[in-house]
């Protein structure tokens, strides 16, 4: 399969935490937002916004040019991404160009999918595997207004894994099959949350330390700046809607350390960390586990 290079360096750790820990309504730095945004584990690609190679991310041990996370494609003209044309992104798509992209999963719903259509790649496989529908409510902002948004954020990710799990484990089947077919992209609506979830399975799964699996969800404060307005419209008109001064609103909007280490306790809890949630709830048998392991860090 193609894989991108590049000889642009990776910022430093340290750098890139401080600046995704700057609160959500406070503008990031025009100098430092460029040069993060044009280097590792940033990607350029028109159409879309929050786009990372997950094996750039500093301290991953995933094999770069195989997993990549974005925000929303779109071939509607509503989406919230960048203004190069749909022709721009296809090109960046195919197979054997730009990112060597052979599956795109959505991991959306199908509102969402109604109101931003997906785009279509020629050569690119779309996937998308509806998430369950009823027998639990979506949190509520009052979730999120104790101290920084921990109960809401760990109710809303567990959520995630309940509902996306057939998703989640087709996205999984993909990479334990191999790259045949070129790099997995994955996305949902922001590249925040759904995707950020889905990131940390295979981040763990490829052995990635905590330190590394918090830093790449927190990257999507970064990451999601160049639309952080359309984001914050398409929000406030949803069923959150609320003032951006509520307190729960605030906490919702923003990417915060204590709320991923609250999600990771209440993940070991629950399913006895990612690799147990893998095995119990998506069913992979241990040596199946251990083929996606492989997939993800040894050479082809």
């Amino acid at each position: 399969m193609t894989t991108t290079t590049t000889t642009a360096s990776v910022p430093d750790r340290d750098f890139l935490l401080a600046l995704a820990q700057t609160d959500a309504f406070t503008p990031l730095p025009a100098t430092s937002l460029e040069a993060v945004l044009s280097s590792p584990p940033f990607v350029p690609v028109p159409g879309t916004f929050n786009a990372r190679d997950l094996g750039l991310v500093p301290g991953s041990p995933i094999r770069s040019g195989r997993l990549y996370r974005t925000g929303v494609f779109s071939s509607s003209s509503s989406s919230p991404s960048s203004s190069s044309s749909t022709a721009d992104s296809r090109s960046e798509l195919e197979p054997g160009l730009g990112l060597g992209v052979g599956r795109m999963f959505d991991l959306r719903t199908a509102g969402e999918r109604a109101r931003r259509p997906e785009l279509v790649v020629d050569g690119v496989e779309a996937v998308w595997i509806a998430p369950d529908e009823g027998g639990e409510a979506a949190p509520g902002l009052k979730d999120f207004e104790e101290g920084e948004g921990e109960k809401g954020m760990v109710r809303m990710y567990l959520g995630v894994m309940r509902l996306y799990r057939r998703g989640i484990r087709r996205l999984l089947e993909q990479v334990g099959e191999g790259w045949d077919r070129g790099a997995v992209l994955f996305h949902c609506n922001a590249g925040r949350d759904r995707t950020g979830v889905v990131a940390a399975i295979l981040l763990s799964l490829a052995g990635a330390s905590g330190e590394t699996i918090a830093l790449d969800y927190m990257l999507s404060r970064i990451g999601i700046e160049p639309a952080k307005d359309q984001l914050l419209a398409y929000v406030t008109k949803g069923p959150m809607a609320a003032s951006l001064d509520s307190p729960g609103f605030r906490n919702m909007a923003n990417l915060r350390l204590s709320c991923w280490e609250a999600f990771v306790r209440a993940v070991d809890a629950e399913y006895g960390g990612f690799e147990g949630y893998v095995r119990a709830t998506l069913g992979f048998s241990e040596e199946e586990v251990a083929k996606i392991k492989n997939n993800l860090v040894l050479p082809n």
